[in-house]
């Protein structure tokens, strides 16, 4: 009887120990079977339909991966990189530049074919050679690309040879196609950017796969062409459009809404979800004079795949006069709530809160903020609508407005993750204020006829940051988060195996648990990587690859932020593919110094350099040369170029088109004096460019306590501030009590009175000041071999170093 019960009770123990074992590793949320489906490939941005950009690989997992080697790397030219690869047919494609098409062999690396779209002969506008190609398509043995000037492609898969071709822009309205396309339900899916800069009208098309015919076309703002997709929705359009969107003389004067990024499909459904973006003018007073919603700016709509035609629409924010957008990834999921399962849709987008929508219906289910966020107090549960601060409705308002986030959004294109392992979104955020107000005549305008004063990139308490966040999205709660470098967070990637993929702009690419955030392996490159890794597997093998290079950022912003760190628009930039085996050496890099230009007849003059900077602002130069001039890897860092120092060369590249095949678009409609100032501003900023980069250095030894004593920052100091147009003289004269400093700086704008203290051998001290704004001065400095050093920050207008002498 006792042994009997012995042989019974080890059984049962054992049942239960497996039971307990089959329990943990059961998923936290329902796994979609569109999510799993064809586990071995990656053929679409998102890897299916779902857009989680999760594997369901798990060869790799968080037990054995810090034995993850390289397997092999492709070398690449300058140019376009921040792009998520595919793999299909035992081949890596890859779109890099303006749509320059490769296709790999996955397990070596060997170039099998190679495709040029052409874009940088044929483009008209420095829009079409702005921003490359974030992306391609495959579907049943074709790739698909859409060029940044318009043309959509059909590659054959195993050739490289065009299948079928047409032009998607139906008019010369000012349009760039950069973000990628899908395929879904035998649809090649895409949309355009464009709604910064013109009032032309948004729209989506959908073209068949097998023919390149246009099967329909949806436009995301009301018009006078109502296309068989359009009806329903022209309906529920023109009505929250009360004042027309037209000028009496019948141009457009409203418009915008391009949906350039973000797609999802759901197969049983049947429907594709668009992300729209913001509208033109930004100044909803200047668009939409009649007030009114405006949709479908900043929605989520849902379209049936076969014909086009409206379902429903969540608008993240109506009336958005702040560059609110829908256009960051959709993920699709089922998640448990409330006892029940709910096919949702998930997106983080540029204004700061997480969104969970019911994707059948539309119905708003949760939202909180993910992000530091002001435009908003919250979004009413019952309404699904904002609760909005009266200050973000800035028209005839004076003044500026601090906006969190700013218009590069808490969380921009770069893909978020999904794992129904953790039942956790992996989204990389960022904290990026801005300032914003009513239209100024004379300025403040980043692109004319926008209507507002905008500062994208400001210094603000805060500010400046990046994360890794795990999101529930059940809960609506940060399960943990991790600060990244920089201000410009690569995208991510989710898989089997518990981990998150994820690149950085310091050049580390590394692997963390997916449930706790720890890192596991790591592995360093010679250059940021912004752009999304996938993993696939071939022969049993799973691999993981990613692109690396600098760029994306929009209207150069996302800079300042990463001064601190080489993005170089010329380091190396590669394909590089990991596996647990792999045997692949790349040979040693070093750095090359930044060397200033030399420029000996250069003699500042600052309203030439602030004219120069307002050239530099306003007529495009930002957008890819950066914000300040500090460029971000989008393009060469004009600081360091000797381009600027030769007036016919620089005339011969900026406004001759000299360099138009390497990217670099002409610039015709400058003037000879206009270009001569442009060039002097770049020159004023190559002068400033060592002292910035030595100001880098300095505030990286400053985390360590200087042995400078209080008596040592006493007495009178000519100081030099290295502002973005040029040196700026001062003279501070500080007195010191005990560790009280009090004092004046006095400069060409006037004197300000400062007050504050020592500590740990640094000073810090700050005073207000009234122009060209009421802002609050602050210096943190310290002295080093006689020499103060330190820095001075301007409230919004940013922090520069300064030195000064005795």
């Amino acid at each position: 009887m006792v042994s009997g019960l012995g042989k019974i009770a080890v059984p049962l123990a054992l049942t239960s120990m497996l039971f307990a074992l089959s329990s943990c590793n059961r998923p936290a949320q329902p796994i979609e079977e569109q999510t799993v489906v064809d586990p071995d490939e990656w053929p679409s941005w998102g890897r299916t339909g779902t857009e989680t950009h999760y594997s369901p690989l798990e060869e790799i997992d968080t037990g054995n991966v810090s034995g993850l080697k390289l397997a092999w790397h492709f070398d690449l030219e300058p140019g376009y990189t921040p792009t998520t690869p595919l793999m299909a047919e035992g081949k890596v494609f890859i779109t890099t530049g303006h749509s320059h098409i490769r296709a790999l062999d996955a397990v070596t690396g060997k170039q099998l074919w190679e495709y040029d779209g052409g874009t940088r002969e044929r483009a008209k506008t420095a829009l079409q050679m702005s921003w490359g190609s974030k992306g391609i398509a495959y579907d049943a043995g074709h790739v698909f690309l859409v060029t940044t000037d318009g043309y959509v492609v059909s590659l054959d898969a195993k050739t490289g040879r065009e299948t079928w071709k047409t032009m998607d822009f139906p008019d010369n309205a000012p349009r760039n196609a950069n973000g990628p396309p899908r395929v879904f339900g035998g649809k090649v899916i895409t949309g355009f950017g464009g709604g910064d800069i013109s009032p032309a009208r948004g729209f989506v098309s959908a073209y068949d796969a097998k023919t390149g015919k246009l099967s329909w076309r949806f436009y995301t703002t009301p018009g006078d062409e109502v296309t068989p997709a359009n009806r329903k929705a022209e309906e529920v359009m023109r009505g929250t459009w009360p004042g027309g969107w037209k000028n009496p003389d019948g141009t457009r004067r409203g418009g915008g809404g391009t949906a350039w990024n973000a797609f999802a499909y759901d197969a049983q459904l049947r429907l594709v979800y668009l992300g729209v973006g913001n509208g033109f003018p930004y100044n909803q007073k200047l668009r939409s004079p009649g007030g009114g919603d405006n949709l479908f700016l900043a929605s989520v709509v849902a379209v049936n795949v076969d014909t086009g035609e409206y379902k429903w629409h969540y608008q993240l924010c109506p009336a958005e006069q702040w560059d609110c957008t829908a256009t960051s990834d959709m993920t699709l999921a089922t998640l448990s709530i409330d006892g029940k399962d709910r096919k949702v849709l998930m997106q983080a987008p540029k204004n700061g809160f997480f969104y969970v929508i019911d994707r059948a219906t539309g119905q708003f289910i949760s939202a909180q903020k993910i992000a530091k966020v002001t435009w908003a107090e919250r979004i009413d549960a019952k309404t699904g609508r904002p609760v909005e601060n009266p200050g973000i409705r800035y028209n005839g308002k004076p003044g500026l407005f601090e906006m969190w986030p700013g218009p590069t959004g808490a969380h921009s294109w770069q893909p978020q993750a999904y794992s129904p392992q953790t039942g956790l979104v992996y989204v990389p955020v960022m904290d990026m204020p801005a300032l914003i107000g009513d239209g100024q005549k004379g300025g403040g305008e980043l692109a004319a006829g926008m209507g507002v004063t905008l500062i994208p990139e400001v210094e603000l308490p805060g500010g400046h940051r990046s994360y890794l966040k795990a999101w529930n999205p059940v809960t609506q709660t940060e399960a943990w988060r991790i600060d990244l470098p920089g201000t410009w967070p690569g995208g991510v990637m989710a898989s089997a195996g518990g981990l998150v993929w994820q690149g950085q702009i310091d050049g580390k690419f590394i692997a963390r648990d997916a449930k706790t955030g720890k890192a596991l392996w790591s592995y360093k490159t010679e250059s940021p990587i912004i752009g999304a890794p996938i993993s696939y597997r071939v022969n049993g093998r799973q691999y993981v690859t990613v692109l690396t290079g600098a760029g994306g950022q929009g209207a150069g912003m996302q800079t300042l932020g990463n001064a601190a760190y080489r993005t170089d628009y010329r380091l190396p930039r590669r394909v590089l593919t990991f596996a647990l085996d792999g045997k692949d050496t790349i040979p040693p890099f070093a750095v090359p110094p930044l060397e200033p230009v030399s420029d000996l007849d250069f003699s500042p003059d600052l309203a030439r350099a602030q004219a120069g900077a307002m050239l530099f602002g306003t007529r495009s130069c930002i957008v890819c040369h950066g914000w300040n001039a500090v460029a971000g890897g989008a393009a060469p860092d004009l600081r360091y170029s000797p381009v600027i120092t030769d007036a016919a060369t620089f005339r011969t590249i900026v406004k001759e088109g000299g360099l138009k095949l390497n990217g670099m678009p002409p610039f015709p409609e400058f003037t000879d004096a206009e270009l001569e100032t442009l060039r002097f501003y770049l020159r004023a900023r190559a002068q400033a460019a060592p002292a910035e980069r030595k100001a880098l250095l300095e505030k990286a030894k400053a985390a360590k306590i200087s042995n400078a004593k209080p008596q040592d920052f006493a007495g009178r100091w000519n100081v030099i501030i290295q502002s973005p147009i040029g040196p700026q003289k001062a003279v501070m004269d500080l007195i010191v009590k005990g560790s009280v400093v009090t004092g004046k700086v006095s400069a060409e704008q006037g004197t300000v009175d400062v007050a504050g203290g020592i500590r740990d051998g640094r000073a810090k001290f700050q005073g207000r000041a009234s122009m060209p704004m009421p802002i609050t001065v602050k210096y943190d400095v310290t002295v080093r071999d006689g020499e103060l050093v330190g820095e001075n920050s301007n409230g919004p207008f940013g922090t520069f170093p300064v030195s000064g002498v005795r």
